[in-house]
């Protein structure tokens, strides 16, 4: 990667293994200066919607979360015309064909499948990357 991007991502997930390794994967990645933890869609949607916080470069989120889930908050931000503009990506562990064609739709950037391994995680940075520069 030719050149170093000072980039914030908001991650929604709510299980807390899985948190602590995605939020540790993009603090090691140098592309990523801040990254943002928060446990469900309702949240993500607060956050981005709180006058006092940046719109992020980038929003990661699971899809199955409680109260709001992942494609509910993805609905609301994408039809926001200044969210819209941030690139929205989705990882999660189903590989239901209707979730990924929903998101789709919606105009979200990628469908990740998550990982079971710890080295797989490392690779999620670099797949946004590669398609935010694309």
């Amino acid at each position: 990667m030719p050149e170093k991007y000072n980039l914030h991502i908001v991650i929604a997930e709510d299980d807390i293994d899985d948190a602590d390794v995605i939020t540790e994967t993009f603090t090691k990645n140098p592309n990523f200066s801040k990254v943002s933890l928060v446990a469900n869609g309702e949240e993500l949607l607060n956050y981005l919607k709180n006058d006092s916080n940046e719109n992020p470069d980038v929003i990661l989120t699971d899809i199955n979360m409680p109260i709001i889930d992942g494609i509910e908050a993805l609905q609301e931000i994408l039809s926001n015309d200044e969210l819209k503009k941030i690139p929205c990506f989705v990882y999660s562990t189903s590989i239901n064909p209707s979730y990924k064609e929903k998101c789709d739709v919606m105009g979200v950037k990628a469908y990740l499948i998550k990982p079971y391994s710890f080295e797989a995680f490392a690779e999620i940075p670099k797949t946004i990357l590669s398609i935010i520069e694309a």
